[in-house]
């Protein structure tokens, strides 16, 4: 697999948002999208993702002939390759998997993961593959506590990667987990993010759009979308929310 080129841009309002102009406008990628700042970035369910210089915020824009469900599988994609990303700078042992993208280290959220897609008009989708890595800064004030690879540094690592630095880290894993996932199917890689994906065993409690639900997470259905088995003995399988693991809500 040909390396992926990385436009490294001074600024924009954000990566996903360029992403999109540029499939609408006929691009197909692949073709990674890292800004030093983002004056406008953009988490799940509309929430801002701040972006001080100094962290990254990349998007790989890439086409696929997939279908919408098999294409969302690159959620899990992108959790593995910044996974991979914190744990070559990070003290051992500190970094870990949320579900169902959240990065992880020393149990605060470090990393945040956005996937868009849209119709492309040369056919199959288009996907924007979202990444932002608090690599220098963590933001304060958040829902949940926030960390930054910066303050989890191995003893003989100085300072983290520079934006440039990271993207090229980033964009290597991510080849090497999509090179796993197209010749090898989505076991292989849903077998390690659950490696290394903590409280699938567990109490949890799903807040999804019109309702919470609690019970005790088992595991994941084939396609990664989390098992909660209820009070009552049911099973949810829950795709999409927001989930809180070891605790009520």
């Amino acid at each position: 697999m040909s390396p992926v080129p990385i436009l490294l841009l001074d600024q924009t309002d954000s990566t996903n948002a360029e992403a999109r102009r540029r499939a609408e406008a006929g691009e197909v990628g692949p073709q990674w999208i890292v800004a030093r700042r983002q004056t406008s970035g953009r988490g799940r369910r509309g929430r801002a993702w701040e972006s001080e210089t100094g962290n990254l915020a990349a998007t790989l824009l890439m086409t696929t002939q997939k279908p919408a469900a098999e294409a969302a599988q690159v959620t899990f994609l992108a959790a593995l390759a910044t996974a991979d990303l914190l744990e070559a700078f990070a003290a051992p042992g500190r970094v870990a998997i949320k579900w169902p993208n959240d990065v992880m280290i020393a149990g605060d959220k470090a990393v945040g993961i956005l996937i868009e897609s849209g119709t492309h008009s040369m056919g199959g989708l288009w996907l924007a593959v979202g990444i932002g890595v608090n690599l220098a800064h963590a933001p304060t004030g958040t829902e949940r506590p926030a960390t930054s690879l910066a303050a989890h540094l191995r003893s003989d690592v100085a300072y983290p990667p520079s934006v440039e630095a990271a993207a090229q880290v980033l964009a290597d894993a991510f080849a090497v987990w999509q090179q796993r996932w197209e010749t090898l199917g989505f076991q292989p890689v849903l077998d390690a993010w659950v490696a290394r994906t903590q409280g699938l065993d567990g109490p949890a409690t799903a807040r999804l759009d019109h309702e919470a639900i609690s019970g005790v997470a088992d595991g994941v259905a084939p396609d990664g979308a989390l098992r909660l088995k209820l009070a009552d003995g049911s099973m949810r399988l829950i795709s999409a929310g927001d989930v809180f693991f070891g605790e009520a809500v």
